[in-house]
Order: structure tokens, then sequence, then C-alpha cells
């Protein structure tokens, strides 16, 4: 009698759980799977598929130059956004670990850009924003500067969509605040004892404390950034010259401009790898740096 309990209330769990398994394997599985199938095809999404093996890739990285292009664009831009936004999210966080008046409200502004993520309205403020007659050349001509093409120079124009992704760094803050709450105030009277300046006990004291979550925020980053398509679809479309043609656009162009869905999957792929392998030195790195309760000293 006790068990044919336990069983109808598992059979009601899985029940509860079953809009999840649902989309799981819907909306993640199965396209997962079902890219890398196509990777190995010449599917164009209207014709009959065939199988060609290797082809795709040995094309992407023997015969199409945009491919390196894109990846370096990407590289670029990832090497430009995950430091900025890191940096700046700590600078705030530790600005923000006050107790004073109105500090929550401090808080709150600094996190409101994050609630938007990367959503095609931001994208497009942005790029209203830094047009040739924008408000940032306006601000410029007030103070006798400018204007500057901030999205039609190809030395400037990635650093303009690095930017809307540093101005977004409140989820990043907030982990940062959080881990400087839980650093112990004994280790900062113990520094202040042995004559620790403000500077030092951030880098002796602070810095080792959070390195666990300054980890997490790295490969989430550097995730987010090698993945990145609304700004440079939306903004730029990948000009000027292709200076902002990034690897995630090239998979959009490939698969739903020209219809190489075979291809673009086999782009999707290398991003994959990519990523993961990117991710797998960074954990690779961790033990040199990265510092847990349980580590023996």
């Amino acid at each position: 009698m006790k068990h044919s309990k336990i069983a109808k209330r598992g059979h009601k769990a899985y029940i509860y759980i079953l809009p999840w398994l649902i989309g799981l394997v819907v909306l993640q599985l199965y396209p997962f799977i079902a890219s890398l199938l196509y990777s190995f095809t010449n599917y164009n999404a209207f014709g009959k598929m065939n199988f060609i093996g290797f082809d795709n890739y040995v094309r992407l990285f023997t015969k199409d130059k945009e491919f390196y292009k894109s990846l370096g664009v990407t590289i670029k831009y990832t090497l430009l956004t995950v430091p900025g936004k890191i940096i700046l999210s700590l600078a705030i966080a530790v600005m923000l670990n006050k107790t004073r008046k109105g500090i929550g409200v401090l808080r709150t502004i600094f996190y409101l850009p994050s609630l938007f993520g990367g959503s095609i309205a931001v994208a497009l403020l942005w790029k209203l924003l830094f047009m040739d007659n924008g408000l940032m050349n306006s601000l410029l001509h007030i103070f006798k500067l400018g204007p500057v093409s901030w999205l039609g120079d190809p030395k400037v124009a990635l650093t303009t969509l690095s930017s809307l992704e540093i101005w977004q760094f409140g989820s990043s803050m907030v982990m940062f605040l959080a881990a400087l709450k839980q650093v112990p105030q004994s280790l900062y009277e113990a520094a202040g004892i042995d004559g620790a300046n403000k500077v030092q006990s951030f880098f002796k004291v602070t810095f080792p404390q959070i390195t666990p979550i300054l980890f997490f925020t790295i490969i989430m980053q550097t995730i987010n950034a090698l993945q990145n398509f609304t700004s440079a679809f939306v903004i730029t479309k990948g000009g000027p010259v292709k200076s902002t043609y990034m690897l995630g656009l090239k998979l959009y162009n490939d698969g739903f401009a020209y219809y190489k869905m075979g291809y673009a999957s086999a782009s999707s792929w290398v991003i994959f790898i990519l990523i993961l392998a990117v991710t797998l030195v960074l954990f690779g790195t961790q033990r040199f740096w990265v510092f847990y309760e349980d580590d023996v000293k």
C-alpha cells in the first residue's frame, strides 16, 4: 500500500515535469542532433537532401574566406567585451558594496540595463544613439568635437557594438556584489593589523575570495560573446566592409539568406566546438588562480 502511494506520487511528478521534458526534446535535443546530421548533407530546406560527408567542413576551412574573417571579428569582439564587462561590473560592485542611504536605489539603477538583455529594441536604440546624426555626435558637437562615424568606420564599428554588451553589466555586477558580501570581515581586520592598505586588501583578501564567481562570470560571458548575433544583425548587418561580421551572423546568412542549411549546420558545429575548446581551456587554468574554501594551502 505504501509503495503504491509512492509510485502514484512518482507518476504525478512526471506529469508536472512533462512540459519541460517535451520542450527539452523538441526544442533542444532534436535540433541539436538534427543539425549534426544536416552538417553532413547538402540540405537546402527545399530540395532533396544528399549525404556529402565532410565536404561542408572541408569547404568551410579551405575555401570560405568569410569564415576566417568572421572568426577573427568574433574573437576580437570577445576580447573587447569580456574583460571590459567584467572590469566594469566588478568596479561598480565594489563601489556599491557599502551600507549607506539610497544604496538600494543605486543598485537597481545600475542593474536595469541588464533586464533588456540582447533585445532588438535595445539594439535599435544603440543604432539611433550612434548614427551619424545621433545623440552621441550631437553631444560631441556641443564640445566642438567630432563627428565620429561610429557605425560607418571599420576601425570604430566593432568597438561601438562591444560597448552595448559592456553597458549591460548588471547581472555580473549582482553576482560580484553577492560574492563581496560573503567575504569575512575578520580577514579585512587581520589584513589591517598587518598594515595592509585598501588596495593591498583588495588583491590579497577580496580578490582570492571572489575568484570562483569571477571564473563563472568569465565562462558565461565568453560563451555569450562567441554566440553574439542580435547587435551585429540589427545595428550594422555585419558592415562596414565586414568589420562586424560575426560567426553568428554568417551562420544566419548561410542558412536563412542563402538557404544552405547543411553548410550553416556545419558552421554551427564549428562554433560549438570553438566554445567547448575555450571552455575546457578556461577550466584547465582555474587550478592556478581560482581559490575554493576547501583548498588546502
